[in-house]
């Protein structure tokens, strides 16, 4: 899962270095997008009850288990304050990995790959012709490097820098794209 890291407002960047991806119990990650403001308030809420579930039930919520979480909260605010926040989840459970698109107006669907904001548009593209099951970690980071060059190389007013995070067995972390 990669992000830039740009805070913008319009055509302004107000801050660098802001990580949009978030580690949320062991072997999930959720990335999003969207207004700062709500994009944080609702990552944190997100968090936050997460954490309380597993305190309560002492067991960690599922990948799947957390989407649908997310996406009823979504569902809940859309008719009443709504967030204008754009979210993948994806994670590790029991051997299987899983990637699941959720939008701001609470729509939920596993996918094998997916992206959100204007970049979208170009990597579904290489998504389509590119990505297989079954990738290796190095043929992943090579297309996340393509997926980027091609956002640079589209977008007027391109993000200058990434942050690519994986989920495996051995939990998250962030990687490195440089070869």
């Amino acid at each position: 899962m990669g992000a830039d890291t740009s805070a913008c407002q319009s055509i302004i960047r107000v801050k660098q270095g802001i990580d949009k991806i978030l580690e949320t119990g062991g072997k999930k990650l959720m990335g999003a997008v969207g207004d700062g403001g709500d994009r944080v308030q609702f990552t944190e809420f997100i968090e936050a009850n997460m954490q309380l579930y597993s305190f309560r039930n002492g067991v960690p919520l599922s990948t799947n288990a957390t989407a649908k979480f997310i996406r009823g909260e979504l569902a809940t605010a859309l008719r009443k304050g709504p967030y204008n926040a754009n979210l993948l989840v994806g994670g590790l459970d029991a051997g299987e990995v899983s990637l699941y698109y959720i939008d701001y107006l609470a729509t939920l669907h596993k996918m094998n790959c997916a992206a959100h904001g204007y970049g979208a548009l170009f990597m579904y593209t290489l998504f389509d012709s590119e990505w297989k099951p079954g990738m290796s970690l190095e043929e992943a980071k090579a297309l996340a490097r393509k997926c980027i060059a091609e956002v640079k190389l589209r977008l007027v007013v391109a993000p200058p820098e990434f942050l690519v995070k994986i989920v495996d067995k051995d939990g998250c972390r962030v990687v490195s794209l440089e070869e």
